[in-house]
């Protein structure tokens, strides 16, 4: 696999061109555009946010967005993020198997799956939660979503990101976001993939604020990477494809829109390797709240209150003395939808496996399994590094609504509270 150039940075207002001189000088739309490209603006905010909200990036490419013919409905029965005609949230605690993958060729597309959604994407609120399982890649049609940015989190298998302003590989153990309105393909780098996305129809992912962390810690923004200009000038007859007010159109197109030749802006895609996460934990005793543990955050107009937090549980040092370290029981407002990308969970010692899912939505009792609370109560406390684990929350203030896949799937575990049924009781008055 040929190496990948980036720029680096979050939040940068970047500059890049694939064609030396194809980027204006001192104006963004000038008369005549060099190389007889077309100049086009891409907005992924109102106009009149403040600065530092303000999302947009010119592009200029060989032939504008508005080339395209008329849309068709879509069927993509499976990827669902309206709530008007789920069945009510349920408060059981629920956990999934990993994701089988199909007997037929499915891509990116057809193979996602939504298992929760909540909030309105007319109104801009709310995320839902995915996972896909594909053995196809994407190469005569592209896609880009209207609703919300994607938050893709691979599990197993590498995947090759082709967007309007350039290229992204990502592998397990990597992130990547595309933003809402960017045209985009997914190509396998083997023969399938499997993983998690969050598509979130709130306020774009940032960087948590540290407040007394400081300067220093959890994600870095310079290990943020960020595609250089790539096109293709290719004629062919491909197909559009747009997720638009939760459903899904189609539209043939004659041309591929990756067609940039040079872009600059601060609406783009990015990727982001979970290894270089500075993990912040305590010294002393107790546990800090799992918020340290954020990676990106949609925040809501709630100070501190989050549409999703990303959040991870990476390899990690473990030396709090007269604690009990695992994650303890515990009820929040906030709702948990949890996956495993490799290794084993600590509250968890079996059925949460790498592909896996699950959901303790608000005010849901959960925490560890009688197994981990017996190891974890008689443990030595001696430092412990936590080697082989990576798992995740897409966590919210909003409750998690369950699709009726999620509900009636052969792979949702039905016997998953057995294991706090053998929970004893130890009071002696």
């Amino acid at each position: 696999m040929k190496p990948l150039h980036y720029q680096r940075g979050f939040g940068n207002h970047f500059a890049t061109e694939a064609q030396a001189g194809a980027l204006p000088q001192g104006q963004n739309s000038p008369q005549e555009v060099a190389f007889g490209l077309y100049a086009e603006q891409l907005s992924g905010s109102a106009f009149t946010a403040p600065r530092k909200q303000n999302f947009r990036s010119w592009l200029y490419r060989i032939r504008p967005s508005v080339l395209h013919h008329t849309f068709f409905p879509y069927p993509a029965d499976n990827w669902i993020s309206s709530t008007e005609q789920l069945a009510p949230a349920n408060p059981t605690q629920m956990r999934w198997d990993p994701l089988p993958y199909p007997d037929k060729q499915v891509d990116f597309i057809d193979g996602m799956i939504t298992y929760a959604c909540h909030g309105d994407l007319r109104q801009h609120t709310g995320a839902g939660a995915m996972l896909y399982a594909i053995n196809h890649s994407m190469t005569n049609r592209f896609f880009y979503n209207t609703d919300g940015e994607l938050l893709i989190v691979p599990q197993e298998g590498s995947l090759h990101l082709r967007t309007e302003l350039g290229l992204l590989d990502i592998a397990p153990g990597e992130i990547a976001v595309i933003p809402r309105g960017i045209k985009f393909q997914v190509r396998l780098h083997g023969e399938r993939a499997r993983g998690y996305v969050c598509e979130n129809y709130g306020h774009p992912f940032q960087l948590p604020d540290l407040g007394p962390i400081g300067a220093n810690g959890l994600a870095n923004p310079r290990d943020f990477l960020t595609p250089v200009a790539c096109f293709e000038d290719v004629d062919a007859e491909f197909t559009l494809l747009t997720k638009f007010q939760g459903k899904f159109w189609q539209a043939k197109i004659l041309h591929s829109p990756l067609n940039v030749v040079a872009w600059h802006g601060n609406y783009v895609p990015y990727k982001y390797d979970l290894s270089l996460f500075n993990t912040i934990n305590t010294v002393s005793f107790d546990h800090p709240d799992p918020s340290i543990f954020t990676v990106l955050t949609s925040p809501t107009t709630v100070p501190g209150t989050a549409n999703i937090d990303f959040v991870i549980f990476p390899p990690r040092w473990m030396v709090a003395e007269h604690t009990f370290r695992p994650p303890y029981f515990h009820r929040n407002i906030m709702s948990e939808f949890m996956g495993l990308i490799h290794g084993q969970y600590d509250a968890k010692e079996t059925g949460f496996v790498p592909g896996g899912a699950s959901l303790h939505n608000s005010m849901t009792a959960h925490g560890p399994d009688n197994q981990a609370f017996k190891q974890a109560s008689k443990a030595e406390l001696k430092p412990t590094y936590y080697k082989d684990t990576l798992a995740f929350m897409f966590e919210s203030y909003y409750v998690w609504q369950q699709t009726e896949f999620a509900l009636n799937t052969p792979i949702l575990q039905q016997d998953y509270l057995d294991c706090w049924q053998s929970l004893e009781k130890h009071f002696k008055p």
